[in-house]
């Protein structure tokens, strides 16, 4: 189960009974993929498409039903519905995974990767591939790497030009110690909160901004809120697509081979959908009245650096952090 926390029995019966990881009905096979998003974000639209793929390779015998915006639960509960086998697939960032696999952090670590084909380059190369098989003993197997884009920070109260800026402003972070250790170091007070309930901390001023990619700003409708985007994109943070061991195993050699390769073909497309997202989020957000800034990111940079070399102290993630770097 989830590491040093106890899930509910009652809850994970409940799953059972409602919802079976791989369903097998008629000479066919269904697997269940619930996630957070909505429908209009383009990591769903990627899932969608990998279903789509799931089906033509397979001749219609190995399905995907996709259960968007916590229909199922959140991230959390979904990823114990898939520990216990009651619920196939899901797509958690790899902040959340650092729960399961302490080498996941380092995709968090602030201003780590050069440019965008630089991390797809890790995430499709020896390093990625390798973390994504390291969240097995905990009952769950990474398939592929969505691109969540770059995170910045988004305000409610004032626009955030430098990192004095963020100076006392409590800013909803994923519950990642990486991401909590970031914030503090720009001068702000981390406060993990569910996604599904920033929205409301957001209104009611528990929170007083937060961080993420431009299409995940827009689909949420935080912009309604914040009205100050600042693009100093600290960190390139992944999506992981996860399925449950227990799932994979009832999987036939074939059905992973056509699972994995449909994954891979709707990572392609997802990855250039995303591109076009970014650019219509930021078009979209700044003409409901929000502010988009861009900052000298060298300020955020210098703020940050620390972090890199104190979790170079670790052998393990000093041998990531310098595999990532000699990345080409």
């Amino acid at each position: 189960m989830w590491p040093n926390k106890n899930t509910s029995l009652a809850f994970a019966l409940v799953g059972l009974v409602l919802f079976g990881g791989c369903a097998k009905i008629a000479g066919t096979k269904s697997l269940k993929l619930a996630h957070g998003l909505p429908t209009d974000h383009p990591v769903h639209m990627g899932m969608v498409r990998m279903g789509e793929l799931l089906a033509q390779k397979s001749g219609g015998r190995l399905t995907i039903e996709i259960y968007p915006s916590q229909q199922l639960g959140t991230e959390r509960e979904c990823l114990e519905l898939l520990q216990i086998g009651s619920l196939g697939m899901t797509k958690v960032s790899s902040s959340v995974l650092e729960n399961f696999a302490p080498e996941m952090k380092v995709f968090g670590l602030p201003y780590l990767f050069r440019d965008r084909e630089h991390a797809y380059h890790v995430f499709d190369g020896k390093v990625g591939r390798e973390l994504l098989l390291q969240t097995e003993k905990f009952w769950l197997r990474g398939l592929t790497y969505f691109d969540a884009g770059q995170r910045s920070f988004y305000t409610k109260t004032r626009p955030v030009h430098t990192p004095e800026d963020l100076s006392g402003l409590k800013i909803r972070v994923q519950e990642s110690p990486v991401a909590m250790g970031m914030v503090r170091a720009l001068g702000a007070a981390p406060t993990p909160i569910s996604y599904g309930e920033l929205y409301t901390a957001l209104q009611q001023g528990i929170v007083d901004g937060a961080e993420n990619n431009p299409p995940s700003f827009y689909t949420s409708h935080h912009y309604e809120v914040c009205k100050y985007y600042t693009l100093n994109e600290h960190t390139a943070v992944p999506d992981v697509l996860i399925i449950s061991t227990l799932a994979w195993k009832r999987l036939t050699p074939q059905e992973q081979r056509w699972l994995q390769a449909a994954a891979d073909e709707a990572t392609v497309f997802q990855r250039k959908l995303w591109q076009e997202a970014e650019q219509q989020a930021l078009d979209a957000v700044q003409k409901a009245g929000v502010e988009v800034i861009r900052p000298d990111k060298s300020l955020f940079m210098e703020r940050t650096k620390g972090m890199l070399e104190e979790y170079k102290k670790d052998p393990v993630m000093r041998g990531l952090i310098e595999s990532i770097q000699r990345t080409p």
